[in-house]
């Protein structure tokens, strides 16, 4: 019995420390989510589900989670895309791989919110570096507003998502890499393989497990992911490039919904369980197979 109890005992402190972290705040957002709550936080009536119902019916919030699912996709799979590339180039062998690694990590190590400052600077309609780069190559007459326009303000956004996705990416598939034998490809390359016969049958599926990591960890990231959007646009203009975490801080901190805001964080909670236990179990299923 002793022995049986041992792992329970020690992971007992922990557990307190989660629950103390984690189920004590999600505790709090039911609470709000099926009460009347004032801007200041007091809970008054309960109210039951109100506060699903009138979320469900704005159009607003149904077009925030659809953008939302657009952004976590495009952002997520544009990053794969580009990160195992990128990788394999930095495994290799070459003079000045060092500096290359540096370079492309260094701009993990800068706050996401000064990255999309520097952004939203560049994308200038009026002053932008990418307006005058494209009038000095001669590919445009007059300037674009780019962040005044829904049409390229999302996709610059996505765009910039991926490109500072990509260094976290990278660094989980260089571990992944680092760890497949030299003498698999050298016995592929004797057999007659070419590289994509290589990176086909050996680097893929070896580097799937990282793979699937990499997925998870990036969609809970950019699912949640703040900074970018409010930065540059603030969810505008006229709401277009809202996501659901922008539009849960304006209706908790501009418009005082907290209810509204709480059951928000709960449909944004449910979202990415479902998600986490249907994609781990696919994982799983298939590494068995």
């Amino acid at each position: 019995m002793g022995r049986s109890a041992t792992p329970y005992i020690l992971i007992f402190p922990s557990f307190l420390l989660a629950a103390a972290v984690i189920l004590w705040p999600l505790k709090e957002i039911v609470s709000l989510s099926v009460h009347d709550v004032n801007r200041f936080g007091i809970m008054r009536d309960f109210v039951g589900l109100d506060h699903f119902r009138t979320l469900f019916a704005d159009p607003d919030f149904i077009a925030a989670l659809w953008r939302t699912l657009l952004w976590t996709v495009s952002v997520v799979l544009g990053t794969l895309v580009c990160s195992v590339p990128i990788a394999m180039i930095l495994n290799e062998d070459f003079y000045g791989r060092g500096l290359a690694r540096i370079l492309i990590m260094l701009p993990w190590a800068v706050s996401l919110t000064m990255t999309a400052v520097v952004w939203r600077w560049a994308l200038n309609g009026e002053s932008g570096m990418l307006n005058s780069g494209l009038r000095d190559l001669g590919l445009i007459g007059t300037n674009i507003q780019w962040l005044a326009d829904a049409s390229t303000a999302f996709p610059m956004q996505i765009l910039i998502g991926i490109l500072v996705s990509i260094p976290f990416t990278v660094t989980i598939f260089l571990g992944g890499l680092s760890s497949v034998p030299e003498d698999l490809y050298d016995a592929a390359a004797i057999e007659g393989a070419g590289a994509w016969d290589r990176f086909r049958t050996i680097t893929l599926p070896l580097l799937r497990p990282f793979i699937n990591i990499a997925f998870v960890l990036n969609t809970i990231y950019v699912f949640n992911s703040f900074p970018i959007i409010w930065t540059m646009t603030q969810g505008g203009p006229a709401n277009s490039t809202d996501i659901l975490v922008t539009y849960l801080y304006k209706l908790g901190f501009r418009l005082g919904r907290l209810g509204d805001a709480a059951a928000v964080s709960l449909i944004m909670f449910g979202i990415l369980i479902v998600f986490t236990i249907v994609y781990v179990r696919l994982a799983m299923r298939e590494e068995q197979d």
